[in-house]
Formats: structure tokens, C-alpha cells, sequence
């Protein structure tokens, strides 16, 4: 369907793209990956004409049509929200147009009989089938289906667009992408505004898409639901998988081992080769067999193996300055915009070192209440912040408002103070903003690019109370782990706001869930909030009825259930403690055992006694090792059990 032929992409001395080739067919399903920067915004764009490459070609048929999501827009704020998703149809009158016009030439014409009025009749015809594939009997009802699918309530769609947020405004093109029906649609980073429930629907509608999809997502679960193939950009090279994300990963994985077996194998008969024409280069007896293997040497085809990119993100947050054992602590609280109130008599404690996730549909108030956090809205009821408690803020627009005017050091120049100035350039280059990287201007900067420059800010000064609110839009796979790592790693608090479950798997120790304009308190990971659910994820979650009125007294039994409970989580986490080191002797004894294994396979230490002596001496620590594993997982679950 569109066939791209050697592109290269140069800007100035850098290679962005070199000589790469690749076909989209009807209905493929495909995920572009790579790491912020390597080129799948640019390589979109390029698929649309918006951007020519240096050398190389795209084609496709004439009468293609190609739908484009681009990570930042310009929007209209003059229309209602139905008004402006209806200009998707703009093309449709066109197509109306001419059906009408062609039936009104064969009402008047009577050469019934002819070859012409036969291609009448087909024009005619194909007009009309389109007009009717493409939504004209109804495109009214259809559009208000798409809106109400990423979120919408009926009451929004005519209010004006001017007051919804830029992510809502973000929803508004999305529908109007997907409510014109391209053969092709490109989508870049299209869950970064969405809730888990749209998200959910977006998935189904994709599914069930008649054309073909390419997607740009740090999301491994929507790739993996949607995609069956996998094109990966790397350093200037593209690598096609027919699988999605979880599989191309071990594809890729299994390329490069054979690769580098094949690549070793090759560069020892190399070796040996040559060492034999080096070694008999000169004998007469051996003249025939040299030159014939001087010639086999010229004939080889030279293995190579991909390079591998490593620039990795080195993200490691600042110590914690020392703040009281509560850092923020609210009851009966409520808080929203004038007469309105998003959130009313909540409840809630976050302790000193707690990583904690707010979860919930989008506008149930997780947003509200970090502005809360922040100082920038004032509710009623008890609402009492902790000692020293110095908070550090990241939120979802926070990369949109960067000053695409100023290049990444002066970004960073501006905000800095003190010694921390001289070291400007070494941390920029720790997020891989190396050499001339930062001196681009922020405005010619990737989505992820910008994530990562804001994030730079939040760094500049020590804080103990990270608020996040979506830190991992617009964050590639490989970068969001590397976050992860660091707000696990972080020695003060966190609230994180996010929809993504891998993200927050493993790294929150309690849960608030929004809903109906309460919160309630989970103890425990995002795992045991689901459990405790009874759902499997996230999103099946987002589809039940919002929390009830009884929630919070569920909640708030009594002081005493809660400080309980608060107990029972902190032996939670000595029992996986004690779990984990259990686990780290046993793998260590274990790869131990393995070498000694080996060393016994050899012949020659067959008398060596030292070496069965310390054999035995392993099995048997291990044996004891395992029995403690088994004891400390049985205290484990006992008191986790008792969470149920």
C-alpha cells in the first residue's frame, strides 16, 4: 500500500535515517519503537509529506488518504466540542457532491446502451458506496459515538472547546483522526491524554480498524494488544519484526546472540586462515593452496552485527532533605473549583518514604487534589502538611510549556543556581543531552525530549516530597524503567498519578482510589489494590460504577483498624525483606554449586579432594538455604493473609 524506498535523513553532520526501506500493507497493525530521538516522530512525518527526506522515496496510490496524531497541536478554540469533531466530515460533502451530480447526469441522459453511461453507473456507484463506507448516512450519530468513547459525557459536547484542557483538546483531534477513516492512520503517542477506559476503547477500535495502523506508544500493553508487527529504529537503521512488543523483544534478543555466534565463528576461520597464508607465504610446496585461500578470504561476505545503542538515561534523584514522620495529613477534607467540589470529606495520611499511587478515571479529582498538595487550590475541613515537607512537582503539561525559543542549556541555565551551574553540561549529558545536543533549540525536541528536560528542572533543587502527576507520557519504554528505578531508589515520598499498571507495579506500597468524589485507601502494592477489587486490571476497574457514599465509612471504621492495618503492612515488608535475602543467598550458593559442577566435569581435577570437600559443604548450606526460603515465603503469606 505504501512502499518507502532508501530514505536517509541528514540534519547537518547527523544521520537520522540511512537508506532505509520498509512496505505498510492494508490492515497491518504496526508499533514503531525506538528511544526518544532515534526518529519515529520524523519518520511519521515523512509518511505524510509533511517532510521530504534528503534522498530515498515514499509512494503510494493517488487516492490514499492518510490520517496523522501528531504529540503537540494547534488548536481551534472558536467551535463547541461536536462542532469541531463534525469538521472531520468536511470531505464528506465533497464525495455527496459528486455522487449528486453524477446521478443527476444519468437521470437526464438516455444512451442507456453506451460504454460511457456503463462507467456513469460505476462512478456513480463508487461514489455512493463510499459515501455510505465513510459514515454520510450518519455521521452526526457516529461522531457523538467516538466522543463518548474517549470520555465524553453528552453534556461536554456543546460546550466550547476553550474550556477543556489542552489533553481534552488532544481527545477532540484524535476523534476527528479516527471519525475520517483514512486507509492509513498514524498515531503518535495517542494514550498520553487518554484515562484507562478510553485507552480501552481506543484498543477495540483499532482492533477492529478496516485500514492500516501505525502506532508510536510507551504504552508495552496497548502495543501488545493492537500490533502484530514490530518496526524498531536504531542508530540511522530500521529492524522489521512480524510480532508485537513483548515478542520482538526476545526476537531481537535471539537475532543478536546468532549474530554474534555466526560473527565469532566467522572471525575465527578469518584468523585461521590468514595465519595459515602468513605462515606459508613464502614455501613453494604450499604456493597453490595460499593463493587459493587469499581468494577465498576476498570472496567472503563479512559478517557484521548491528551496532547496539547504550546511551542509556542516567536518572538518580537527590538526597532527601529530612522531614517530619508525616508529610501530609487531611480529614473530612473537600476541595474543588468555586460552588463545585470535585472531592468532598476525604480522608487521608501519606507517611514519610511511602511511594503512593492515586488511581482512577480522568476527572474524578486526582488532578485536584495534587493541585491541593501544591498550594494552588484551597478546599475546607482539616488539611494539615508535616514538618519540612519540601515538595517537588512534575505535571502532565509541564514539557508542553517549555520555551521552545531557548536551547536546552539555556533551559536549564535559567533555573540553575549556585555551583550547581558549573555542572550544567554534565548533567545534561547524563540525560543523554551530550555535545551539540544541547545546544538544539527546544522546539525541534521529541515529546520524550522534552519529558526528559523538565525533568532535569525537578532535579535542580533537593526535595522530599515528589508529586507526579503522568510523568511517563511522552517517555520511551527503555526511559520509563529507568524512572521507575529512580523513584524506587528515592529516599523521601512520591505520589504518582498514573493509569500505566507496569509502571506502578513494584514501585507503590499504598493505593488511593477516585471515584464518585471520594478516595479510598488501599494498603499495599498495585497488585494487592487489584486483588482486593477482585478485577485483573486497571482498566476492567475504570469500568465499574464510581465509589459510593458508604466508601469512606468502609474506610474509616476506626483509628484503631487503620494504625492495624498500618502495622501489618510494615511486617509485610520485613517478611519480603527477609524473602529477598533468603532469595540472594540461595542464587548465590546456586551459581557457586554451578562452577564447581563444572570444574568437577574435568578430568583432570578428578583427584582433587579440596574440591568435593567444598562441593558438599554448598549442597549442604544450600539445603539449609532452601528451607529458610520455604519458612520466610510461608510468613509471607500467613501475614498477608491477613490483609484479605
Amino acid at each position: 500500500m505504501v512502499s518507502a524506498d532508501k530514505l536517509s535523513v541528514f540534519f547537518g553532520g547527523f544521520t537520522l535515517f540511512n537508506d532505509v526501506s520498509f512496505l505498510i500493507n492494508k490492515r497491518d497493525r504496526i508499533g514503531l519503537v525506538g528511544k526518544n530521538g532515534a526518529g519515529k516522530t520524523t519518520l511519521l512525518k515523512l509518511l505524510t509529506g509533511a517532510m521530504q527526506p534528503t534522498s530515498g522515496s515514499i509512494t503510494g496510490p493517488k487516492d490514499i488518504t492518510i490520517g496523522h496524531l501528531p504529540q503537540h497541536l494547534h488548536y481551534n478554540d472558536d467551535e463547541t466540542v461536536m462542532k469541531e469533531a463534525l469538521k472531520a466530515f468536511a470531505h464528506l460533502q465533497e464525495i455527496k457532491n459528486e455522487a449528486d451530480y453524477l446521478n443527476n447526469q444519468l437521470a437526464e441522459r438516455t444512451d442507456y446502451e453506451s460504454d460511457a453511461y456503463m462507467e456513469l453507473i460505476e462512478k456513480a456507484s463508487h461514489a455512493s458506496e463510499r459515501f455510505a463506507l465513510l459514515g454520510g448516512n450518519d455521521f452526526t450519530g457516529e461522531t457523538e459515538k467516538v466522543l463518548l468513547g474517549l470520555g465524553f459525557t453528552r453534556d461536554d459536547l456543546q460546550r466550547p472547546t476553550k474550556e477543556f484542557s489542552g489533553g481534552w483538546r488532544m481527545r477532540i483531534e484524535l476523534a476527528k483522526v479516527l471519525l475520517q477513516k483514512p486507509d492509513l492512520l498514524l498515531l503518535d503517542e495517542p494514550t498520553n491524554h487518554l484515562d484507562i477506559e478510553s485507552i480501552q476503547w481506543l484498543e477495540n477500535f483499532l482492533i477492529n480498524y478496516f485500514g492500516a495502523v501505525v502506532l508510536v506508544s510507551h504504552d508495552k500493553a496497548f502495543l501488545d494488544n493492537i500490533t502484530t508487527r514490530t518496526i524498531e529504529i536504531s542508530l540511522g537503521k530500521i529492524y522489521d519484526y512480524k510480532s508485537n512488543y513483548s515478542k520482538y523483544l526476545v526476537l531481537r534478543a535471539e537475532r543478536r546472540e546468532q549474530q554474534l555466534r555466526a560473527y565469532e565463528n566467522q572471525q575465527k576461520m578469518i584468523k585461521d586462515t590468514e595465519d595459515f597464508i602468513e605462515r606459508f607465504r613464502y614455501k613453494a610446496t604450499k604456493a597453490v593452496q595460499v593463493q587459493s585461500r587469499i581468494k577465498h578470504l576476498e570472496k567472503i561476505d563479512r559478517i557484521e552485527v548491528d551496532e547496539e545503542d547504550n546511551s542509556r538515561l542516567r536518572l538518580k534523584f537527590p538526597p532527601a532533605p529530612r522531614a517530619g514522620s508525616i508529610i501530609l495529613e487531611a480529614e473530612n477534607y473537600s476541595v474543588g473549583y468555586g460552588d463545585f467540589m470535585v472531592l468532598k470529606d476525604v480522608d487521608l495520611m501519606i507517611e514519610n518514604g511511602e511511594k503512593v499511587a492515586f488511581v482512577g478515571k480522568n476527572g474524578e479529582g486526582k488532578s485536584t487534589l495534587i493541585k491541593a498538595i501544591m498550594n494552588q487550590l484551597e478546599g475546607s475541613g482539616k488539611w494539615k502538611p508535616g514538618h519540612n515537607v519540601l515538595p517537588g512537582y512534575f505535571a502532565q503539561n509541564q514539557a508542553e510549556q517549555l520555551n521552545g525559543e531557548l536551547t536546552v542549556f539555556d533551559t536549564i541555565d535559567h533555573v540553575a543556581v549556585g555551583d550547581i551551574r558549573t555542572k550544567i553540561r554534565d548533567i545534561l549529558g547524563a540525560f543523554m543531552f551530550g555535545g551539540e545536543e544541547a545546544d538544539k533549540k527546544v522546539k525541534v525536541l521529541s515529546g520524550g525530549e522534552r519529558s526528559r528536560l523538565a525533568m532535569i528542572k525537578l532535579l535542580l533543587e533537593p526535595v522530599n516530597f515528589l508529586v507526579l502527576d503522568e510523568p511517563t507520557n511522552h517517555l520511551d519504554i527503555r526511559s520509563k524503567e529507568i524512572l521507575k528505578q529512580a523513584i524506587k531508589e528515592f529516599d523521601g515520598t512520591a505520589v504518582v498519578v498514573s493509569h500505566d499498571r507496569d509502571f506502578l507495579e513494584g514501585l507503590v506500597d499504598k493505593v488511593y482510589e477516585f471515584g464518585g468524589g471520594k478516595i479510598k485507601e488501599h494498603l499495599g502494592g498495585i497488585y494487592d489494590f487489584l486483588r482486593s477489587k477482585n478485577v485483573e486490571n486497571l482498566r476492567e476497574l475504570e469500568r465499574r460504577t464510581p465509589l459510593t457514599e458508604a466508601a469512606p465509612k468502609q474506610k474509616t471504621a476506626s483509628k484503631e483498624s487503620f494504625q492495624e492495618r498500618k502495622a501489618l503492612n510494615r511486617e509485610i515488608k520485613k517478611a519480603e525483606k527477609e524473602l529477598e535475602q533468603c532469595e540472594k543467598r540461595v542464587a548465590k550458593l546456586e551459581n557457586e554449586q554451578a562452577g564447581l559442577n563444572k570444574k568437577l566435569a574435568n578430568p583432570d581435577n578428578a583427584m582433587d579432594h579440596d574440591l568435593y570437600k567444598r562441593f558438599r559443604e554448598v549442597e549442604i548450606m544450600l539445603e539449609k538455604e532452601m528451607e529458610k526460603w520455604e519458612k520466610a515465603q510461608e510468613n509471607l503469606d500467613k501475614i498477608s493473609s491477613q490483609l484479605n
